[in-house]
């Protein structure tokens, strides 16, 4: 076959599945060809998906045309499929990660405090702002005390804003 015999072939198939395309798309009274979709099941459960639609018209046009014939032209009332189960939202999240509330959290802080634990202390600690973080630590020195948790989580924040200002120097209202 030649490539000119294919070219006559694939534009006589554009043209019959344009055509099949209207009949249908005039049978159910839609208005653009993606209302389609829902009355053509798929093998995998609920109605094709607008982007198989568009593919299958360009790659496959005589299984598309089948498919539209059996399920809209020849049918006395095309029926609208149900669309296929999906996951719930929030299904994806991680099941072993566990959600504390404001007050649950404050008080696993205390204990870890009670108990000297500085690694679960810093992990359940809150991220303080910079300025907060400033008035802290000046606090300290004004009572003589030497604190490196809040050293550390000052120039944690003073990196953190300046990573910012390098990202977004708009941002810089201190």
């Amino acid at each position: 076959m030649s490539v000119a015999q294919k070219e006559q072939i694939d534009k006589k198939s554009t043209k019959d599945i344009d055509d099949v395309i209207a009949r249908a798309i005039k049978k159910i009274g839609a208005r653009k060809e993606n209302e389609l979709c829902k009355y053509l099941p798929m093998k995998t459960g609920g109605y094709m998906h607008h982007f198989t639609l568009k593919k299958m018209k360009y790659r496959q046009p005589q299984e598309l045309s089948s498919i539209i014939e059996k399920f809209v032209i020849q049918s006395d009332k095309p029926i609208i499929v149900a669309p296929k189960q999906r996951a719930p939202r929030g299904s994806r999240k991680r099941k072993d990660h566990m959600n504390f509330t404001r007050m649950q959290l404050e008080r696993m802080l205390n204990i870890a405090r009670l108990a000297g634990d500085k690694e679960i202390i810093t992990i359940l600690s809150p991220k303080r702002s910079l300025a907060a973080c400033k008035r802290d630590l000046i606090q300290s020195i004004r009572h003589n005390k030497v604190e490196q948790d809040l050293w550390n989580n000052y120039a944690e924040s003073v990196n953190t804003y300046n990573q910012m200002l390098t990202i977004d120097p708009s941002s810089a209202n201190l």
